[in-house]
């Protein structure tokens, strides 16, 4: 069944463009990208899901893919309670990929009447920290170099390097060869992170200033916390200390993918969503 549009006018006249594929009664699936990917990173998965009774709903954030950037006076979090509001979804499974799976913890934490179950895909916290913890977050061989090379393509405005360095790094993963992960993934990521970078997105632009690192433990609803193997080593250990606070997860690593498995590995994606909808 092919998606149709659903575009969510905001108070503010803005309109977050997103897409749906309804389902009368059945749970509603929202997808929530990755800060450097739109909701085209969960097409081929909405696709393996066809036969599957779900409500499932992507959209874009404000500076993300077809939706226009807005730089105060605005939360995302606000904006996703529109989107569950116009989708007329008392409760979703949140699926939350990299600063998704924040804002769907974010969603879990102040509005649990509206969350059932949470899929984490290497998942961000708002106000994530390493102070206070028994690790300390610091580049790896393999991460440093990378991050150091896109500090400075980001200094010379240099889009087009960035685009690649942002592929090696998320993509493929830092620890394995650019170019692991080819083909219509890699032009679809590339695709979606050029129009981020043309956007002039910020990450902090939408922040509800939520620290819910502080608060995983306070979360009820059942949460399967996911990430790569082949992530950025120096994120792994806080994916793992991210799941031993919720009060109601289980951990799992997803071997041979990085960041963005909804483009490389769909069907495993779509697999783990029945998961979530299960847990739910």
């Amino acid at each position: 069944m092919p998606t149709e549009r659903f575009d969510v006018p905001l108070p503010d006249g803005t309109r977050l463009a997103g897409e749906r594929r309804p389902a009368a009664g059945a749970p509603t699936v929202v997808l929530l990208h990755a800060g450097v990917a739109d909701r085209r990173a969960w097409s081929a998965v909405i696709g393996l899901l066809d036969g599957d009774h779900l409500d499932l709903i992507a959209s874009d954030r404000r500076g993300y893919g077809d939706t226009p950037r807005a730089t105060g006076g605005f939360t995302h979090l606000d904006d996703l309670v529109a989107v569950l509001d116009a989708a007329g979804a008392e409760r979703a499974v949140v699926v939350g990929n990299s600063m998704g799976g924040a804002l769907a913890l974010d969603l879990a934490l102040t509005r649990p009447d509206r969350v059932s179950s949470v899929l984490l895909v290497g998942g961000a916290v708002s106000g994530m920290t390493d102070e206070g913890e028994a690790v300390e977050w610091a580049p790896d061989e393999a991460t440093g170099p990378i991050l150091s090379a896109l500090e400075r393509a980001e200094q010379a405005n240099d889009v087009d390097e960035q685009v690649r360095l942002e592929l090696h790094l998320w993509l493929d993963g830092p620890t394995a060869p650019e170019g692991r992960v080819g083909g219509a993934a890699r032009e679809l990521a590339a695709a979606m992170n050029r129009r981020v970078l043309e956007a002039g997105t910020v990450g902090s632009d939408g922040d509800a200033g939520l620290d819910t690192w502080h608060r995983l433990g306070e979360i009820a609803a059942p949460v399967l916390a996911t990430w790569g193997s082949l992530d950025l080593p120096p994120d792994l250990p806080f994916y793992g200390i991210t799941a031993d606070r919720l009060a109601n997860a289980e951990a799992r690593v997803l071997d041979g993918v990085a960041h963005l498995p909804s483009l490389e590995r769909p069907q495993l994606v779509a697999d783990l969503i029945r998961e979530a909808v299960a847990r739910a």
